[in-house]
Parts: C-alpha cells; structure tokens; sequence
C-alpha cells in the first residue's frame, strides 16, 4: 500500500516523520554533474542503472546529462521508466516467460527497448514474442567474464549466439553486456583494475571475433561505480552502467583509492532520517529504524557525521545505537541520519524521496518502479 509522504514542501527536515528516506539534493546534483564531466572527454556513453533509483524522475536528470538512456534488471521497472517519459531503457538481464516477453514488447511501442540473453532457448522465445506483437527486438549476449553469474563464456560460444540473433527477422543483435559486478567492491584500485583487465581482455576478444564474422558490436555495456573509470578508458566499452554513484552507499565508500585513502568521487546524497525513541542508560540509544527501514546485507548503516556513535545491531523495527561517551548521548527525539550500507535494497523500503536543500523540504518524488520483482 502507498504510503502517506511523510513531509511537505517547506517543512524542516527536523519536522520530517520518520523513518524517512532523505535526498540531499546539492550533493546529488553534483554527483550527477561530476559523473557527466568524468565520461564526456572519453566518448563513453552513461547508461545508467535504475534499480538504484527507481524513479523516472531522477532518470530523466540523468538524461538531461547525457545518459543515452537507463538499464533495469525487472520488465516492471522498464514499464514504470517507460511510462514516465523514458525513451531508451536496456534490461540488462535475462527476462524468461511468455507472459513477462509480452509486456517487454508492447513496451517497445512506445520507447526503444533492449534485453538480454545467454542461451538459444531464450533467443527463440524472444523471437515469437517479438513476432507476434510485430516488432523487431533489439537483444544483446551476455558474457561472463569473471562474475560467474550469468552469461556465456567469451569468444566463440557468444558470436554462435550473436549469430542467432543476427540472423532472425524478428531481432537485432545489438552487441555485448559485460558487466563484472564482484570486481566493484574490492577495496584497492589493484583489485578492481586486476579483475577488469580480465573483463575488458574478454570483451575484446569477443568483439574481434564479430568482427570476424561480420557482425557490427554496437554496444559493449558494463561496470559499476566502483569501476567505471577503468571501462571508460578501456578503449572497448561503449557504455557504462553504474547506478549507485548518483547516491553513494557506506559500502562504496570502504573503496580506497590509489593512495590507499577512502574514493571521494562522489558525495553521500542519500539519508536514511530516523528518531531516537528510546535513550534507556548511558552508551545505549535506540532508533526507530531497523531492517524494514534500512538494507544491512552490507554491513551496518553509519551514523552521519557523528563518529561517535556506531549503529551496531537491527532488529525489525528497532535500530541500536553504540554511543562513545556520556557527552555524545543523543536526546530522546533527535533525529539522525543513517547512510545505509547498500543504497538499492534500502531505496525498495520506501514510496517516497524527501527532497531536501539547505535545511528544508523542496520536493517529493514517488520511488514509482518500488516492489517491482517481475
């Protein structure tokens, strides 16, 4: 059920009900315009990722920046960013079932749609589907090229693929997705870039071998925040594929750089707003946030801007407060904010953004694609 928003325009954020999911709009302003500046000198393509946002609202920012268009990994969201204006939208995934085909390619009537494939069955699938809602389907192979997730392996067995769909009335093969998702979260440059060599080794090669066959590799998409400046320059990649950067998470933030200090590329934007609701004894406080407010899977939410206090356990509705001394007790009532630990599962709890500029409300935007699974 949609829940109320839980602020107004103009109010301030101290009156904001919480749990609230908070957008600090100047440095998420500048972390789209710093994302816009670092791809414009290398001729590489922003596609950036939508099931961080949710929001055709914030994929149009990023289209009026440049982005050529947004991935999605669900049709649900690909309808939501259709339907809100969204004119070129990648599912960057395999998408199997009749039933899900069918709304992928009505979409197609109304914005320029892509998907994904690593197997003739789903090339064959997409086919009837695109035959019978009479459309031509724009399908890419994807490649595994060190995540060992989805994807066939590199080189002959992905232009076999190509082949099929090259080959089709009903399709059009539009080229390579390379996306290398474990390399994002290795803590130093030597880490990532050792696992994107890797990456972009593949992705060469394969593309030398369409070449080979006189296939045309329009797109090579990929990387994430943690690496995009390494596809970037990879001199093969055409399109980037990060998503987080728009928000920036705790976890994102652990990277280092190549001095060995915390990545400062981008600004934390995005704020989980939570009340103190209980203060019972010296060290310890509670807030109203726990698991269905805030994503732990990568590790505990930190307490902004107050190294003092460590948020150290969730339980559902109740977030436990680890305070360092008599002095940093916060008081009943206090309003904090949490940057949460993953930016794409917490933004899923929530209907709303609260928009919010120099201590006030601007705006809300509705996380329309929330819940959107299938």
């Amino acid at each position: 059920m949609l829940q109320p928003p839980p602020a107004i325009p103009g109010m301030r954020e101290e009156e904001i009900d919480t749990p609230a999911l908070v957008l600090d709009l100047d440095a998420f302003e500048a972390n789209l315009d710093r994302m816009a500046a670092l791809l414009a000198p290398t001729g590489v393509k922003l596609r950036a990722h939508a099931k961080t946002h949710k929001s055709p609202v914030i994929a149009l920012q990023q289209i009026r920046r440049g982005a050529v268009g947004q991935c999605v990994q669900k049709v649900g969201e690909a309808e939501i960013l259709a339907w809100g204006g969204v004119p070129d939208i990648l599912v960057s995934n395999e998408v199997v079932g009749a039933a899900k085909l069918a709304r992928l390619c009505a979409l197609a009537k109304i914005a320029t749609v892509a998907v994904c494939v690593d197997d003739a069955q789903q090339v064959s699938a997409i086919e009837a589907a695109a035959a019978d809602a009479g459309i031509r389907m724009t399908v890419l192979v994807e490649i595994d090229i060190g995540a060992a997730r989805c994807g066939v392996p590199p080189g002959p067995e992905a232009v076999a693929l190509a082949q099929r769909i090259a080959g089709s009335r009903h399709l059009i093969f539009g080229g390579l997705q390379a996306y290398q998702g474990s390399a994002q979260h290795k803590r130093s440059v030597a880490e990532r870039r050792g696992l994107i060599d890797v990456a972009i080794e593949g992705s060469r090669r394969t593309v030398e071998q369409l070449r080979q066959q006189g296939l045309a590799c329009p797109i090579v998409g990929g990387a994430g925040t943690g690496t995009f400046e390494i596809e970037a320059a990879s001199g093969v990649y055409t399109e980037m594929q990060a998503g987080s950067y728009a928000f920036m998470d705790a976890d994102y933030a652990r990277n280092l750089d190549a001095g060995g200090a915390p990545v400062s590329t981008f600004r934390h934007a995005l704020f989980v707003l939570a009340t103190v609701m209980s203060a019972p004894r010296t060290g310890l406080a509670v807030l109203d946030a726990g698991h269905k407010a805030v994503s732990v899977d990568s590790g505990m939410p930190v307490v902004w801007q107050r190294p003092d206090i460590r948020y150290v356990s969730a339980s559902d509705e109740h977030g436990k407060l680890d305070v360092g001394s008599e002095t940093s007790m916060p008081k009943l009532g206090e309003k904090l904010r949490l940057v949460p630990g993953h930016c794409d599962p917490t933004v899923d709890r929530y209907d709303w953004y609260v928009g919010v500029r120099n201590g006030r409300v601007e705006c809300l935007w509705p996380v329309a694609a929330r819940g959107a699974m299938s």
